[in-house]
């Protein structure tokens, strides 16, 4: 039998995991976009579809999905593509297909929309698919991201945000990045993640389950691709069109979370995507938490959230 902290271990066996407070957790896959994706699934009620960053899968969302499951949501995790459970592509890893991905998948669990949350690259995926199918979009509600073009234009401009990223323009290399993120077992995976948390990082046991999903064959490789594409193409006919089409605003109610001590993304980064908004869109800033907020203060994560899903007239 292999031993599933390995690497060569098979995804099932890492990334279908159990939660012991949602005995009614439901694991699938769903179709959309020619591919097949990996989602866990818990509740009843309007749909509420969590998207991970990196370098993470679903289960990110462990604590917001028995939160909010017992608020009356219908709450499902998924899995990007070429991560966790989901397939491993050899392309389709630009920012459109992506949120194409995304949509998808709503339309596979046969329903007319969603509330998208997303966290690090999955809210850079959030931000594009409510502008660009915006009737799939109920809600929106963005961790640890700025919008698409507000963070296009910090990269370029703004030398501190640039320096906070620098582990993008490191994943630019061929094949090192996928070597250094996989060695001793996905030790870097826990490393960024302790680094980029607040005062409390995840402990042994979390940072081991986000190292063993990483060191699935092909999933380093396919967790990179994304941040190549938005690097490379900065110049590239393909990177300035999408950036033209992200000028099309969001006219859907949006939530914006944010760590105050996230040193990925910088507050002042984040702070500016209000302007891409044509629709009531609220900021909240959490004191004394990092880069991932969901995690490391999950009670006031999911509180924030909830109200604001309940809310039927979220103020500007």
């Amino acid at each position: 039998m292999t031993d599933p902290a390995t690497p060569s271990a098979q995804p099932a066996s890492v990334v279908r995991l159990d939660l012991p407070d949602a005995p009614g957790l439901v694991h699938r896959d769903v179709a959309a976009n020619g591919a097949r994706f990996h989602i866990a699934e818990l509740g009843d009620g309007p749909l509420v579809l969590l998207l991970h960053g990196f370098p993470q899968f679903w289960w990110t969302w462990r604590h917001q999905l028995t939160a909010l499951a017992d608020a009356g949501f219908r709450a499902v995790a998924m899995d990007l593509r070429g991560v966790g459970g989901s397939d491993r592509t050899p392309r389709g890893y630009d920012p459109a297909n992506l949120a194409l991905d995304v949509t998808g998948v709503i339309r596979s669990l046969g329903e007319p929309d969603a509330a998208l949350v997303g966290h690090d690259l999955g809210g850079y995926l959030a931000w594009t698919a409510a502008a660009m199918r915006p009737k799939l979009v109920r809600r929106l509600a963005v961790s640890s991201m700025p919008h698409p073009r507000r963070w296009r234009s910090s990269m370029l401009a703004d030398a501190r945000q640039t320096a906070a990223q620098s582990h993008i323009w490191g994943f630019q290399r061929p094949w090192i990045p996928e070597r250094r993120l996989t060695a001793d077992d996905g030790a870097m995976v826990a490393r960024l993640i302790e680094e980029w948390s607040g005062p409390q990082p995840p402990d042994e046991k979390v940072l081991g389950t986000y190292r063993r999903a990483m060191c699935i064959p092909s999933t380093a490789h396919c967790s990179i691709e994304p941040y190549r594409w938005m690097v490379r193409s900065l110049a590239r006919p393909d990177g300035i069109q999408f950036n033209r089409r992200m000028k099309r605003p969001v006219r859907v109610p949006t939530l914006h979370l944010h760590g105050s001590l996230d040193p990925v993304v910088r507050t002042r980064s984040a702070a500016g995507s209000g302007q891409y908004v044509e629709a009531p869109y609220r900021w909240r800033l959490f004191d004394g938490l990092g880069h991932f907020p969901h995690e490391e203060d999950p009670v006031a994560f999911s509180t924030e959230l909830i109200n604001w899903l309940k809310d039927p007239e979220p103020d500007r």
